[in-house]
């Protein structure tokens, strides 16, 4: 499961920006000649903390899956059918009444039971579940993704067009609320125009290279903790390839084949820190 290789090297280089410390940005990307499904992460958090990879197995009524994150909460996740999520932390918004944020480990009790964007959607509604706090994404593997907010006591749904969809950390239904403009949510743009403009083949390097300023580099917060980019992922839902780079390291990477990973019988868990 560990590698050496140097996936990420350009990506690593980039870094040139200074910015918010906890900031997060995820991206959901299609190529248009080869119909192939990218995803991209950056998670964004204090980085003492204990994150890990969690691998649970297929059963008659769960389906096979693998999230990250840590305290026994998926951050964000894939499972067998191709159904991605994840987070990101937004200005704080009205509740919606009868409605709550979740309780236990949402994101794992979501990728066990759905397969499509459109179950993923029901399913929060079954569970009546709206973020105060953040929006989330949904994607799978039939090419659909779309970012659900709650504004206003009022569920908002924002569908990629084009071949791309981007979330940082600011409403796109309330951009004015704060953390807008984003410059991260603008390099990711030009970053992916670049790429589309170039005559080179579009994979999982040269998609997760559109985040080489998105990711945030340890910085000391005002309390005096250490914070930055605890890992990124890149997963090419359509190959069921699976990339994560802890604390932006080109040597403490882990890469996987989903599609051997899923079919094992028991339960995984990879400790970061370890690698």
């Amino acid at each position: 499961m560990k590698t050496t290789t140097l996936f990420l090297y350009a990506f690593a280089l980039s870094l040139v920006l200074p910015t918010a410390s906890l900031a997060c940005s995820v991206m959901y990307y299609v190529d248009a000649n080869t119909g192939k499904i990218y995803v991209v992460n950056s998670e964004d958090y204090f980085l003492d903390v204990d994150a890990y990879i969690q691998i649970e197995p297929k059963t008659k009524k769960k389906f096979a899956r693998l999230w990250y994150g840590w305290d026994n909460f998926a951050q964000g996740g894939i499972n067998e059918k191709g159904l991605f999520f994840d987070a990101a932390v937004t200005p704080t918004q009205k509740r919606v009444k009868g409605y709550s944020n979740p309780k236990n480990n949402l994101g794992d009790k979501l990728l066990a039971t759905c397969a499509t964007v459109e179950e993923a959607i029901a399913f929060l509604e079954a569970e009546k579940i709206a973020l105060d706090k953040s929006h989330i994404m949904f994607g799978d593997k039939t090419g659909k993704a779309v970012i659900v907010e709650w504004i206003d006591g009022k569920k908002k749904l924002h569908w990629m067009q084009d071949n791309k969809l981007i979330m940082t950390n600011y409403l796109l239904s309330n951009p004015e609320a704060g953390n807008y403009p984003c410059y991260r949510y603008k390099s990711i743009e030009k970053r992916i125009a670049d790429m589309e403009k170039s005559d080179a083949e579009i994979n999982l390097l040269k998609v997760g290279n559109t985040f080489g300023q998105a990711v945030q580099p340890p910085k000391k917060t005002s309390e005096g903790k250490m914070a930055g980019t605890v890992y990124a992922t890149f997963i090419n839902i359509t190959d069921n390839e699976f990339v994560l780079s802890y604390k932006l390291s080109n040597e403490k990477i882990v890469k996987l084949d989903l599609t051997a990973e899923f079919k094992k019988s028991k339960k995984q868990k990879i400790t970061l820190e370890d690698l």
